[in-house]
């Protein structure tokens, strides 16, 4: 026995004084946060419980419990009983032992509940010295990243492999305790340094004496100061918020979380080990999920709620694919976002990420072939590219997917045909059922078609969760409201208001012509009398002056133009005014507008037209949010939403729609409230029971005909002329 094996055994016990270090300073940071969190709940739970009557504790009883010499005593809520405490409760004339018994058992059930629910929201515009305390505490985790939670698995992992190995080992690590040691000690010892220079030989090879190393010094190092705390929280905020839901243990209800999928495919789903080595970003349980269900399943569409971070998903499949040895993928939007995936896969991966679009596509599309990497190009560029031959590409991730559910459209056929050349698809949409259930099955029948064979109009008239239940294998959404409890309140409000005089000369004018679209945009014509013009002013105006960021979507270009000239013809003009965001503005300098209106320090406006920016962009810097008129599609209003309303939001955001009373703003509403809860019920988890799949649907070009009929009988203007609606707002 020689040095070498005295050698071997030191630098082991090294390694795992590394590894329990790294372990005893994340738990430390842990803790931290923990003990920041815990004034902070328990202030919140007393609040809730000051809100709560005496009386919901005989409810919570089954009705079985007197509480009336109570709150005669003058203890109205369920917090003011929990601090009189049994002693007080016993003095009250009429309560006995075993009503204070059951009093105070009921209250602390209560609080446990109330505990369970209660989400804390960090306020960046009013820091408390509680709030910045765990501001501070999870800046610690977050700076960290996901380096610092892989150091932590490994060292977990190492430590498991190494304590065995150290104690037969043990020996060998002096020469007379070598020689005092029997024969079967000594063989112990021996095949155990054998196995330990093994482990030390694959931890170098791995780098983990540095990753264990970086990941303390990272576990150790805190913010400058409180400012800078929360400035990165509000960069960050959706690493945050996840990591303090996954350390306060408030995760997401787990089916939720899951999808509410069948237990077979769950149960195969979660046997899926996802790879982070080739990944710069921590995922939170539901988007674990959503990885390994695409990873999984092979061929899906990916159909969560706008804001839940779908491309992050996506971009930890591609990772862990390309971790696998994977080489090419292949990423299908819109062209308002291709700036967007670039950056994204750039900022959250180690892939490289390649644009396909502008006049050099064909040589980057060649560039791709030879090297490869993620090639990120739009649906018409798509048409222009050779089809792989075989299993050529690992991914092919389609975003917007609802764009080609047309399976007639050209652009439906090009990605059909690289559907069909790839090892695994993931489409993403969080519209998936805009309209009927039909062409759902389209998008379904290009990731497989015995599924598509199987969902038929039954399905559709048996109710959503017969339908959901059909599509299960491949198909996956998960809603915020059930996986981000930290998301700030929205308050949708709608903003009705009379027409003016000159506003109803505009009304008229647009219904006697039969312009369905004239009649949409008709209180704009005269912006000096314009009611919701007006509205729309004082909006920005509170917001400027409460230092919010405003996002006005409109569909049409003439009313984002009259906004325009309105707001910067204000006196005073608090807040610069940038855009219109309009389909006819390139991808590249859209993302470019968006970001100087977010690097804004105070109020600013924003204004976009909503087909163009209601899809794919981040806007999260924005508080409030006009639409300046009811949309035909529900979706588009939900799309536009959640482009501030998301993960990554700080803020409450307020959304102001504007109406007007007696026309076409309130036909629409109540016409498109049924095709809103139809919609809902497919699309998201419902109770509805019965819908038929032809009641989803509503055509544009129907429904405006509908309604200029109606308009016209009102006004008595029934023998007007009554041309061909147009179907499709302009300018788009």
């Amino acid at each position: 026995m020689g040095r070498g094996e005295r050698d071997a055994v030191a630098r082991g016990m090294r390694l795992r004084e590394a590894a329990q270090a790294v372990a005893g300073d994340h738990g430390r940071a842990v803790e931290a946060v923990r003990a920041a969190l815990k004034p902070i709940q328990d202030a919140a739970v007393e609040q809730a419980l000051d809100a709560i009557p005496v009386a919901r504790l005989q409810e919570a009883t089954g009705g079985r419990l007197r509480v009336a010499h109570v709150e005669k005593s003058g203890l109205r809520t369920v917090r003011q009983v929990l601090d009189a405490g049994p002693y007080r409760l016993r003095q009250i004339p009429g309560v006995g032992q075993r009503t204070v018994d059951q009093i105070v058992a009921a209250a602390q059930q209560l609080s446990e509940m109330v505990l369970e629910t209660v989400a804390v929201h960090l306020d960046v515009d009013r820091p408390q010295p509680r709030t910045t305390a765990l501001v501070r505490a999870l800046h610690v985790l977050v700076e960290a990243g996901a380096d610092a939670r892989r150091a932590v698995d490994t060292a977990a992992a190492l430590t498991r492999r190494l304590d065995p190995l150290l104690t037969d080992a043990g020996p060998a690590a002096g020469r007379l305790s070598m020689l005092v040691a029997g024969r079967a000690a000594r063989a112990r010892a021996l095949e155990a340094v054998g196995q330990l220079r093994a482990v030390l030989a694959e931890a170098d090879r791995a780098g983990t004496a540095e990753l264990l190393a970086q990941a303390s010094v990272d576990l150790l190092r805190g913010p400058s100061d409180d400012i800078a705390a929360w400035v990165d929280f509000e960069l960050r905020s959706a690493e945050y918020y996840g990591l303090l839901a996954e350390i306060s243990g408030r995760a997401p209800d787990t089916a939720a979380a899951e999808g509410f999928l069948p237990e077979d495919i769950t149960a195969r789903v979660r046997a899926q080990r996802l790879d982070d080595s080739r990944r710069r970003v921590s995922l939170r349980g539901y988007q674990a999920f959503g990885a390994r269900f695409a990873l999984a399943q092979r061929r899906v569409i990916l159909g969560d709620e706008m804001g839940l971070g779908k491309t992050i998903q996506a971009i930890a499949a591609l990772a862990h694919l390309a971790a696998a040895g994977d080489t090419h993928f292949m990423v299908v939007c819109p062209a308002s976002v291709l700036v967007n995936w670039t950056r994204e896969i750039e900022a959250r991966s180690t892939l490289r990420a390649l644009p396909l679009h502008g006049p050099d596509r064909q040589d980057a599309f060649a560039d791709w072939k030879v090297r490869g990497g993620v090639g990120v190009t739009t649906f018409d560029a798509l048409r222009g590219f050779p089809v792989p031959d075989g299993d050529g590409t690992g991914m092919l991730v389609v975003d917007e997917a609802h764009c080609v559910k047309n399976p007639l459209a050209l652009r439906s056929q090009a990605v059909a045909q690289w559907a069909d050349s790839s090892a695994r698809v993931l489409f993403m949409t969080g519209t998936p059922m805009e309209n009927r259930v039909g062409e759902f099955r389209s998008l379904v029948r290009m990731l497989d078609g015995e599924v598509a064979d199987r969902l038929d109009d039954r399905d559709g008239m048996a109710g959503p969760v017969a339908f959901r239940k059909a599509v299960a294998p491949v198909y996956l959404r998960r809603n915020q409201q059930d996986v981000l409890t930290e998301l700030p309140a929205l308050q949708l409000t709608d903003e009705w208001e009379e027409l003016s005089a000159s506003d109803e000369d505009a009304y008229r004018d647009a219904v006697r012509a039969g312009n369905f679209m004239a009649m949409r945009r008709a209180a704009y014509r005269d912006p000096e009398t314009s009611a919701k013009l007006c509205r729309l002013r004082e909006i920005v105006r509170e917001a400027g002056d409460n230092g919010q960021k405003t996002l006005v979507f409109s569909a049409f270009r003439d009313v984002l133009d009259t906004v325009r000239s309105a707001l910067q013809g204000e006196p005073d003009r608090p807040a610069p005014v940038f855009g219109p965001l309009t389909g006819s503005v390139p991808p590249r300098q859209r993302q470019s507008v968006v970001d100087e209106f977010a690097g804004v320090a105070g109020p600013a406006v924003l204004l976009a037209q909503i087909q163009a920016a209601g899809v794919g962009l981040n806007i999260q810097a924005a508080s409030v949010v006009v639409i300046c008129e009811p949309q035909i599609k529900p979706t588009l209003e939900h799309q536009a939403v959640a482009r501030a309303h998301r993960m990554g939001q700080v803020r409450p955001v307020r959304v102001h729609r504007l109406l007007t009373t007696g026309g076409v703003d309130e036909r629409l509403v109540r016409m498109l409230e049924r095709k809103t809860r139809l919609f809902d019920a497919y699309a998201r988890r419902s109770e509805v029971a019965e819908a038929t799949p032809d009641a989803v649907d509503v055509s544009d070009t129907e429904l405006a005909r509908r309604i200029v009929e109606e308009e016209q009988a009102r006004l008595g203007l029934a023998d007007a002329l009554l041309p061909e609606p147009e179907p499709a707002a302009p300018d788009a």
